[in-house]
């Protein structure tokens, strides 16, 4: 299944995705958390809406709709995990944007956050105008929603933890990257976590390994890698987050970034105003969104 939050006729609403149609699931004045309701709720809860669906729940056009994130207020910051490809830790380091890191391909997960109040929904815009360095980059990423709480999860267990699967852009001001030696305040901008446009409950995904992930920028692919191509894989970074943490439902891990980010050319290509970013991920859709 593939959840959605949506405006119809002005107000929020959520439900699901089937084919070029959205089947309207909630329409309450809680309909903003009813994807993070559902989450919460598990199997059950997938299985209400399914039920819905096959009673003859009204469909609207899935062009008659304004996407909004999926989860438009998650409960917690978004997780994210820095240099988690190969190639990019080795673009990353070398690009003098990497301050006070010794190795260049991490010996352990890398993880900091987004602030909620970053996210934005598809097609929305990402204020670069907030970057007053004018230094914003792109990143497009494969992120993990976790369905149910997990604490000390084994690695072979780690899966069994995971609700289904989003696209993340996290959009990056790499002069405040630097500035402040660590990533939060350069991540955590307004509008810098764009997310969307559904997420797909993780049996939609038979190989989380073999998607591809691919971002463009105004037309042309800058970045194209496979899922497969990640230094620590999903379970080995549910596991090392969980020994020490408690992941709760809903909780939203990124899971990295591959080569082909704006500093790695020479000079950078830093986003400007009126650019499109496009990051596709095989059966998760295509997140647009343009800067301002």
């Amino acid at each position: 299944m593939k959840l959605v939050t949506f405006e119809l006729a002005g107000k929020p609403a959520a439900g699901y995705v089937d084919g070029d149609q959205i089947v309207v699931c909630d329409v309450s004045p809680d309909a903003m958390f009813a994807v993070r309701t559902l989450i919460a709720s598990g199997a059950k809860g997938v299985l209400s809406w399914s039920e819905a669906g096959s009673a003859g729940a009204r469909r609207v056009a899935r062009t008659d709709v304004k996407l909004l994130p999926p989860i438009p207020e998650p409960r917690r910051d978004i997780f994210c995990v820095g240099k988690n490809y190969h190639a990019h830790a080795a673009e990353f380091h070398s690009s003098g944007f990497d301050s006070g890191a010794k190795e260049a391909v991490p010996s352990a997960p890398v993880i900091f956050t987004k602030a909620t109040t970053s996210v934005v929904g598809p097609d929305a815009i990402v204020m670069g105008s907030y970057d007053p360095t004018h230094t914003v980059d792109y990143e497009g990423e494969l992120a993990v929603v976790i369905g149910t709480r997990a604490f000390q999860v084994s690695r072979d267990a780690a899966l069994e933890h995971i609700f289904g699967y989003v696209i993340v852009n996290d959009v990056t001001s790499r002069e405040l990257q630097r500035h402040h030696n660590q990533w939060v305040i350069g991540k955590g901008i307004d509008t810098f976590c764009p997310m969307g446009p559904w997420i797909a409950t993780a049996d939609e995904i038979e190989d989380v390994g073999a998607l591809e992930l691919v971002t463009r920028i105004n037309g042309e692919v800058r970045q194209k890698a496979s899922v497969s191509d990640l230094i620590f894989d999903i379970p080995t970074l549910i596991e090392t987050m969980s020994r020490t943490m408690t992941l709760l439902p809903g909780d939203i891990i990124a899971t990295g970034t591959p080569v082909g980010v704006g500093i790695g050319f020479t000079p950078p290509k830093y986003l400007v105003e009126g650019d499109r970013m496009s990051v596709s991920i095989t059966g998760l859709g295509e997140l647009n969104n343009t800067i301002g």
